[in-house]
């Protein structure tokens, strides 16, 4: 229980103020815990971020292969995989899959997640071999690459609206992957 509601505070704290924002002192306040409880559930922020990515990252790499299921064809599950991406970019989960790329992460968690990105990743390898890509997972990668720059530029509230910047996405992942 205590433990859930600490994962729902760090949600919370890294949807408002980013990696940050992510303290433990935040963390106590916000759960009504002493600081000093906090350490009996996490040894430090990347435990909680490492934990958030193994309890959220699945659920959301769901919903990608769940949209990408709905869609017919390899350029609609192409262009389902980049849309739904970046329409979780406002999603609480997807705050602290983004803090995976936090500096304080030890070699351990990071290989963890990259795991974790490459199940993604290889969601959309079929489609690409489908349409025939002589290198699918390379294209995959790259293709992870334009998705990557989309939410980045989303998430730092460019001056461009997000629809816009989700068009031009698939827009160019749909003209890179007919090669």
């Amino acid at each position: 229980m205590q433990r859930a509601a600490l994962l729902e505070a760090a949600r919370t704290l890294l949807s408002e103020g980013g990696t940050e924002a992510l303290t433990f002192p935040a963390l106590a306040e916000r759960t009504g815990l002493a600081r000093s409880s906090v350490y009996e559930y996490f040894r430090s922020r990347a435990a909680v971020v490492e934990e958030l990515c193994a309890v959220d990252f699945p659920v959301w790499a769901a919903e990608v292969e769940a949209a990408m299921g709905r869609a017919d064809g390899p350029e609609a599950k192409i262009e389902a995989y980049v849309r739904r991406q970046l329409a979780l970019v406002g999603d609480r989960r997807h705050r602290a899959v983004v803090a995976i790329s936090a500096g304080e992460l030890d070699a351990g968690a990071r290989e963890k997640i990259r795991a974790a990105h490459g199940g993604l990743i290889a969601m959309v390898v079929e489609a690409l071999a489908t349409l025939g890509h002589e290198q699918p997972r390379l294209s995959a990668v790259l293709l992870q690459g334009v998705v990557d720059a989309a939410v980045r530029r989303i998430e730092l509230g460019a001056a461009e609206d997000p629809e816009r910047i989700t068009e031009a996405a698939v827009a160019m992942a749909l003209r890179g992957v007919r090669g």
